[in-house]
């Protein structure tokens, strides 16, 4: 498994299938006021808030993206969309946050996958 961080920027192969978890899932925007209600969860390593933006979505949200005083508000633009992918399918990991990579598709289709479900493909 390559180091954390690694895959980013770099094409991979899907190493585990992922089903998106949400259908729907929540968004903030750089500076929006967010609630939390004080659930936290942390996962491989990561901690995650449970929060509810201003349109009242809700939804899991990293803690390094919260301001650090009420009334808390994101420090940058976030959607918690999920990739479904299938093992040996390729995509482009954009960025890797908590555990997580940005990923593109063939389709162009973009979401989160867990970084743990990808291999860094190697360039000759």
């Amino acid at each position: 498994m390559p180091k954390y961080g690694s895959i980013e920027g770099h094409n991979c192969s899907v190493v585990e299938n992922w089903v998106a978890t949400y259908s729907d899932p929540i968004q903030v925007a750089n500076g929006e006021t967010i609630e939390l209600d004080g659930r936290v969860d942390v996962w491989d390593g990561h901690t995650w808030l449970w929060a509810k933006n201003l349109e009242g979505k809700e939804g899991w949200i990293p803690d390094c993206i919260v301001s650090n005083e009420a009334p808390f508000k994101a420090t940058e633009s976030y959607s918690a969309m999920e990739l479904t992918c299938r093992k040996g399918q390729s995509l482009k990991a954009l960025r890797v946050l908590h555990g997580w990579a940005w990923c593109s598709d063939e389709n162009g289709k973009n979401g989160w996958v867990p970084e743990r479900n990808l291999h860094m493909i190697n360039r000759s």
